[in-house]
């Protein structure tokens, strides 16, 4: 089936009433691990890529790797970047194949994300891919993104409105509290779910919830078991991820708990078979537990069964 956008995905599930997941990748394992799962789930995906994962990996491979695995697949899969900052990145998106691309201006005012967010959407649409945008910033680190705790603000809903009426943008990506990275919250997880729900009450624009990995304790303890040093690791429960979908999130965003998954399967496959150095068989076993991750977000989401 060929690559759709996330616009289509999204108008799909604001009409069904769920959220499909968008979980990133940097390499074949990753990917394949994000389609497999999709398709014994029957579930729509977005598989999204960060700037420093093009970067990683060549964004002419990376094009051709996750376009050649999709393409027989009999689901709907979108190509996605995030949190694109990098103009030059962006533009390259768009001529290798991407379906959907994000540019992030959270960092800037209002009136600069506005007319920087207006640009890239005027290319974009121009090639038939659709543009996710962000207002309001979350805390955390993610690949090239950092932002502290001073720097961070929630989505104001009127500036919401006014910003998706002079944008155009597909998808807005809205702060409400979740944060990017393993460590979330330092106390008990609070979402603003009421300024959630003023926001879907004035845009109808598909919304989207970043930093949304749960970092469950049984995930944090079986790394801490084989090496892993993550005291104080927390996410987002997943009862919150929960209410957020059934309040009108299109899209929820997941990278930390796949990334959490194949380093913990990789060490603890590392000290059990100290005798094998075949990487195929090392990284199968990372493979496998990151499948049941993304089966277990796409239950989660509601979007099982909806391609």
């Amino acid at each position: 089936m060929a690559l759709t956008t996330n616009l289509e995905l999204q108008r799909e599930a604001q009409r069904g009433k769920y959220a499909v997941g968008a979980f990133n990748t940097s390499n074949l394992e990753i990917t394949q691990a994000i389609l497999e799962a999709a398709v014994e789930c029957r579930s729509p995906v977005i598989v999204a890529t960060s700037q420093s994962a093009i970067e990683y990996a060549g964004i002419q491979v990376l094009s051709d790797l996750i376009r050649t695995l999709a393409r027989p697949l009999a689901i709907p899969v979108s190509l996605h970047l995030d949190h694109g900052t990098d103009y030059d990145i962006i533009v390259g998106c768009l001529r290798h194949g991407w379906t959907s691309v994000m540019i992030d201006g959270s960092h800037a005012p209002l009136e600069e994300n506005i007319a920087m967010t207006s640009e890239i959407v005027k290319m974009a649409h121009a090639v038939g891919v659709s543009v996710e945008a962000e207002l309001g910033r979350l805390i955390g680190i993610e690949d090239h993104i950092s932002v502290q705790v001073d720097q961070a603000h929630l989505t104001e809903p009127e500036e919401a409105v006014r910003f998706v009426s002079e944008t155009a943008c597909d998808a807005l990506a809205v702060a409400i509290g979740t944060s990017h990275g393993a460590y979330k919250f330092k106390g008990k997880p609070q979402l603003d779910f009421d300024r959630l729900k003023a926001i879907v009450q004035k845009v109808q624009t598909p919304l989207v919830l970043h930093g949304a990995s749960s970092v469950k304790g049984e995930m944090v303890e079986r790394g801490a078991k084989y090496g892993a040093k993550l005291s104080g690791a927390a996410g987002v429960p997943e009862e919150h991820i929960r209410k957020a979908v059934s309040l009108g999130i299109t899209k929820v965003n997941i990278d930390t708990d796949l990334r959490l998954t194949f380093t913990t399967e990789t060490r603890k496959f590392l000290q059990e078979h100290p005798e094998i150095f075949d990487p195929r068989k090392i990284l199968a076993a990372s493979r496998q537990a990151m499948k049941e991750v993304v089966k277990e977000k796409i239950e989660l989401l509601g979007s099982a069964g909806r391609a």
